[in-house]
């Protein structure tokens, strides 16, 4: 079981650095400005998701398993009046993708298993809930490509 519990640590971390490494390079050519642009009439923009992934790390592995108190304003995650710049909402990303991280290299091969529980999610156990934010990350990667072909394209437009 010992080679178990290292393969899922060693799979899982290597899933979620992949992915946040992703969106800081995603970010990356984005001004503060485009970072909080929603190029579409319906959507996010980049910023706002970065926002939400923020707050669904810090609260599905944060509050629930590493029970570090975070409270979640989810609405606010997507409409935010006055967000933060585009550095400092990437570096509580960053700040929770390292928590995230903690908590998988923490977890014992019983705690896996243990019940789990979390507003909104359907999770049964640890590492139930720890899967399905890696997948929802992956997702939101999808969009944020989709965001930037788009930011640009309009950035390329607007200079002729």
């Amino acid at each position: 079981m010992p080679e178990l519990n290292q393969t899922l640590t060693s799979v899982l971390t290597k899933r979620y650095a992949v992915n946040a490494a992703r969106i800081r390079e995603l970010a990356a050519p984005l001004t503060n400005s485009q970072f909080w642009q929603k190029p579409f009439s319906y959507g996010n923009s980049f910023g706002h998701l970065v926002l939400h992934l923020t707050g669904n790390l810090n609260y599905y592995i944060g509050a629930q398993i590493v029970k570090t108190g975070y409270v979640r304003d989810r609405p606010r995650e997507f409409d935010d009046p006055n967000p933060p710049s585009k550095d400092v909402a990437l570096s509580h990303f960053d700040d929770a993708v390292e928590m995230v991280l903690k908590a998988i290299s923490a977890q014992s091969p019983e705690d896996w298993s243990a019940e789990y529980s979390g507003v909104g999610s359907d999770a049964q156990n640890r590492l139930d809930i720890v899967v399905i934010c890696a997948a929802h990350l992956q997702h939101h990667v999808g969009q944020m490509i989709y965001l930037g072909y788009e930011l640009r394209r309009q950035a390329k437009d607007g200079a002729r």
